[in-house]
């Protein structure tokens, strides 16, 4: 018996409000933290894969950060808490803005330093 191969699945590209939303979901994660994450994850989990799994990548990296800075708020108590918790609101500032830069160009983004949480 041959098999024949199987039609490849159409993977539609992202729309440009889609990509405009995903930009704005990661970028809201300097200020607001997982909750536009969280809203985009939720609202579109079921229509739009591609912004799902961009809001899926910040919700996770914003419960990283978050986890990040309840540890630095423990290290207060030795001094070294607040340089650290620093560090991790610039590397959230950083890591925010490239994947803004990314989503609004319709590629996805991996952020390097992520407990992924939310499968």
């Amino acid at each position: 018996m041959i098999d024949t191969p199987q039609p490849a699945a159409i993977v539609e590209p992202p729309s440009q409000e889609d990509m405009t939303l995903a930009a704005v979901t990661h970028a809201s994660g300097i200020l607001a933290g997982f909750i536009m994450p969280l809203v985009v994850f939720l609202v579109s989990k079921e229509t739009k894969p591609w912004l799902t799994a961009e809001a899926k990548e910040a919700l996770n990296f914003q419960i990283t950060v978050l986890i990040a800075f309840v540890v630095c708020m423990l290290l207060t108590f030795v001094l070294i808490g607040a340089f650290l918790a620093v560090a991790v609101w610039v590397t959230d500032l950083v890591f925010c803005i490239m994947a803004a830069m990314k989503a609004a160009k319709g590629e996805t983004y991996a952020y390097p330093v992520t407990l992924r949480l939310i499968k």
